[in-house]
């Protein structure tokens, strides 16, 4: 059974700093690209940011872009999301995904290309 459970969410005020942690089971970490997705309340899911498998290429929804930054670490099958200078407009359900394509390339942003979800955690950022 495949298995991504993140961690690391929780209240930051805005301006301040987060880091998200997903760590996976069940599969070969290191041939999946993998992704974050957030959705907050009353909005669509959306693609936030996705790492290649092959060599770590990142890639980041323009909202993002700047200040946010995506990693892994194959040995520990851990997937990882620095978010910096986060705004009210950043709080949502985060969710790590493991991706159906063998490239983040323009397919990231779509629900549709993920293959695997995690159960997600919360992100608040307000005073």
């Amino acid at each position: 059974e495949v298995q991504l459970v993140e961690s690391g969410g929780g209240l930051v005020q805005p301006g301040g700093s987060m880091r998200l942690s997903c760590t996976a089971s069940g599969l070969t970490f290191d041939r999946y690209c993998m992704g974050w997705f957030r959705q907050a309340a009353g909005k669509e899911r959306e693609g936030v940011s996705c790492i290649d498998w092959s060599d770590s290429r990142q890639y980041y929804v323009d909202s993002v872009e700047g200040r946010f930054t995506i990693s892994r670490d194959n040995a520990k099958r851990t997937l990882f999301l620095q978010m910096d200078d986060l705004a009210p407009e950043d709080t949502a359900m985060y969710y790590c995904t493991a991706m159906l394509y063998h490239s983040c390339s323009n397919t990231f942003r779509n629900p549709n290309s993920v293959a695997f979800w995690g159960q997600g955690t919360q992100v608040t950022v307000s005073y």
